[in-house]
């Protein structure tokens, strides 16, 4: 709770610029464009092949084993970092060179419905966006060590340079002339977006080098990285490469239905899945990078009654936050995606299903939020074969309901039912998360958590019925417009959050109270 505003604020900086980093985006390419569509899939897929190559392992693996290794005293803890960062950059170094040759058939899989022109677009944007794929290797390793070294709030300051990189590039794009018509691209604007793209991942990387060296550790790159226990690691990841294909799978088939309900329809979803993705990133993001080395150091002395008094804080204090938001999604989407998309380029059409897309992902953001952070549990405690197999069965709902979807719901309407799907599988990943976790550790804390979320519900079902009353009085008269939007968000969300605060307060939401004296105070 001390490092806890810094960290918030942090990752608010950083989402924000993230999704100025967005806004400029759809105000340069458009929002429902072939040429947004395009970009969006060649860019999306390094963080993919990263994710299924790395990235589940240093999220699971890395972070607990840093924190164990140091605490042993037995090894040399920054020969142990640069041996094991050394291995990641040979082993990602290979992956963007054939990933490089295999653009093309990356390419189809991810979205068949491409035509031609469209294809041989993502295909050189793809070229010049693999090599991310060690950037963001590197950077995840270094955010790792300064984890296990208690230094949480550097890491989350490093995207920023990525997206103020970005936006100066879409920002040029424009000056420029460029448009959202895929046809009009000329070499010279093909060039900026593919090289201005990668420049920002590289910029992220370099501001965590810098972090690495004021924290007291050196990057340098080992001849010879064995000595880390790479087989122990490979065992413990290999778990995790499971549960990254499954997710892998879900992204690979969403995206793919996506590209045939109709143009455009990739970029609706990737910019609502982003925007449903930002206050699980400010929120519950934070509190999981804090606890998950103290979860790691509660099970190393053996004190799992401490693990689940984390576990409980961690769930309370994130739902305080986020029941209220969620509601403000469901009540507030189609005004929030006009707001922030109707823009340069952009379709009002792609706004408005943006809206109702976002309104659909409000009720799985609680479910969503509690279900990660209780997969941390059985990372803090090694075990990286129980939320592998959740991860893979959870993937396979929503694979099974998005396909019936797409039979049911044609057209782009189906982004909005892709929503509703992800709702019901992650909101079944948290009941069977909990059931398991429960005969793995002892109690939850399941009478307090199951207290505190029902009185978090009733404040916010009064204040989510406020939100809706102001909006159904304001539209008539300020329209549906940006401006009208404004003007209705603006109301409806102070009368909400209002009410919210004073149920908090009425209902006597502990954490609410507690949450708000934290922000408050100074630290000594």
């Amino acid at each position: 709770m001390r490092t806890g505003r810094a960290m918030v604020m942090a990752t608010l900086v950083s989402r924000v610029t993230g999704f100025g980093r967005v806004l400029a985006l759809v105000a340069a390419l458009g929002l429902g464009t072939r040429l947004m569509d395009a970009y969006t899939v060649a860019n999306v897929t390094p963080n993919s092949i990263y994710e299924l190559v790395m990235g589940g392992a240093l999220a699971s693996v890395i972070v607990p084993l840093l924190v164990r290794t140091a605490a042993s005293g037995n090894t040399d803890g920054e020969m142990f970092a640069q041996r094991l960062l050394s291995l990641i950059v040979y082993a990602l170094a290979a992956v963007v060179m054939v990933t490089i040759i295999a653009a093309p058939f990356l390419v189809d899989l991810y979205a068949s419905g491409f035509s031609p022109e469209q294809r041989h677009t993502a295909v050189v944007f793809l070229r010049f966006f693999l090599p991310q794929v060690l950037f963001y290797g590197v950077s995840a390793t270094l955010a790792a060590v300064l984890n296990a070294r208690g230094r949480f709030v550097s890491p989350m300051w490093a995207p920023v340079a990525n997206n103020l990189v970005v936006i100066a590039v879409a920002l040029v794009f424009l000056v420029i002339g460029g448009t959202g018509r895929l046809e009009s691209l000329t070499r010279a604007q093909m060039l900026l977006l593919s090289i201005g793209t990668s420049a920002g991942v590289a910029a992220q990387t370099l501001v965590l080098i810098m972090a690495g060296r004021r924290a007291g550790f050196r990057v340098r790159l080992r001849a010879d990285p064995r000595g880390i226990g790479i087989r122990r690691i490979g065992v413990m990841a290999g778990w995790t490469v499971l549960s990254v294909i499954a997710a892998q799978a879900v992204f690979v088939v969403i995206t793919d239905l996506a590209s045939q309900a109709g143009p455009g329809v990739v970029s609706v979803y990737s910019n609502a899945y982003t925007l449903f993705q930002l206050p699980y990133a400010v929120i519950a993001v934070t509190i999981i990078t804090g606890v998950l080395p103290m979860m790691s150091r509660s099970v190393a002395n053996h004190d799992l009654p401490q693990v689940t008094a984390d576990l409980s804080r961690s769930l309370r204090l994130s739902s305080v936050v986020l029941v209220p938001v969620a509601a403000g999604l469901v009540v507030l989407g189609p005004q929030l995606a006009t707001v922030l998309f109707a823009h340069g380029n952009a379709s009002p059409a792609a706004a408005h299903l943006t809206g109702s897309a976002l309104a659909a992902y409000g009720p799985a953001l609680v479910p969503f939020a509690g279900y990660q952070i209780m997969l941390r549990v059985f990372y803090a405690l090694g075990d990286t074969r129980t939320p592998a197999l959740i991860s893979a069965g959870v993937s396979a709902v929503t694979i099974l309901t998005c396909l019936t979807a797409a039979r049911l719901t044609p057209g782009p309407d189906l982004v909005i039912a892709i929503a509703v799907c992800t709702a019901i599988a992650y909101a079944t990943g948290l009941v069977v998360t909990a059931a398991v976790l429960r005969r793995r550790i002892g109690l939850l804390d399941g009478h307090r958590l199951l207290d505190a979320h029902t009185r978090m519900l009733a404040a916010a079902a009064v204040a989510g019925l406020a939100a809706v009353i102001t909006v159904r009085a304001l539209q008539p008269a300020v329209g549906t417009a940006w401006t009208g939007s404004v003007v209705t968000i603006t109301l409806a969300a102070t009368a909400g959050a209002g009410l919210y605060a004073l149920g908090a307060r009425g209902l006597r939401i502990a954490e609410f109270g507690e949450l708000t004296a934290v922000m408050r105070t100074r630290d000594a």
